[in-house]
């Protein structure tokens, strides 16, 4: 073969052998230096979360793991408050601002349900602790079970503003119905329903991981992805099987 030809094809198969590697870079390229996203997770322990509670529970850790994975560029840090009424609120936070790749799962020795539902005095004290820490990209996570039945600090006015200050900041803000398709708590709260999803028992380790992919690509995004739902997530959520239910 002539010494030109085999030089020409030898040129002409190279973009081939590193376009791999090019492609990785322009993916890790696309997060900007220091960017970070803080995750605030608010679950109910009321005492009818009883029958999914260890699949709730199961569903968080693996959302701090699958917010944990990627190549670092990324830095990715989980709140978790868990919130009832015995008496007034009940609100424990069982994790603050833990890096996702440090999670210690967390486990029903540390938590399990009881009591009655004070949402709205739940929401106003998560919220607050948010912005306390005052992080610049952050998303709420609210699942419950249950409608607001027992708040005594907060009204419903007063956790939606709340809610419309987190969400002036740029913050995302979900709400997820664990094995609960009423949403009339969150529609009044503001929470739009491309955010709020019914999630059926079997769907919750799931859904939560694919929520974990969202707030990743909301962290990375300069342009601050919002975080929604689509058809595909309802599904894998079994969302319909809930409202069946309901």
């Amino acid at each position: 073969m002539p010494k030109f030809l085999w030089l020409s094809l030898a040129l002409a198969a190279m973009p081939l052998a590193v376009s791999p590697v090019l492609a990785h870079a322009e993916a890790t390229t696309r997060i900007a230096p220091n960017a970070s996203v803080n995750t605030y997770i608010l679950l109910d322990r009321t005492g009818s979360m009883q029958d999914i509670w260890d699949e709730a529970l199961t569903s968080v850790n693996a959302y701090a793991e699958a917010l944990g994975e990627g190549d670092g560029a990324l830095r990715t840090n989980v709140t978790l408050a868990v919130f009832d009424a015995q008496n007034g609120l009940q609100f424990d936070v069982l994790r603050k601002k833990v890096p996702a790749t440090g999670w210690r799962n967390v486990t029903t020795a540390e938590a399990s349900p009881r009591g009655m539902t004070p949402l709205y005095d739940a929401i106003g004290r998560i919220v607050s602790i948010a912005e306390q820490d005052n992080p610049k990209k952050t998303i709420l996570v609210i699942m419950t079970d249950g409608e607001e039945n027992s708040s005594r600090e907060v009204t419903q006015g007063g956790a939606r503003a709340a809610l419309d200050r987190a969400r002036a900041r740029g913050w995302e803000v979900v709400f997820l119905g664990a094995e609960f398709a009423r949403f009339t708590d969150a529609g009044a709260m503001g929470v739009s329903t491309e955010k709020t999803m019914a999630v059926g028992k079997d769907g919750m380790t799931s859904t939560m991981r694919r929520l974990a992919k969202k707030s990743r690509d909301y962290g990375s995004s300069a342009a601050s992805a919002p975080v929604t739902f689509n058809a595909e997530d309802r599904a894998v959520a079994k969302e319909d099987d809930v409202k069946k239910k309901q």
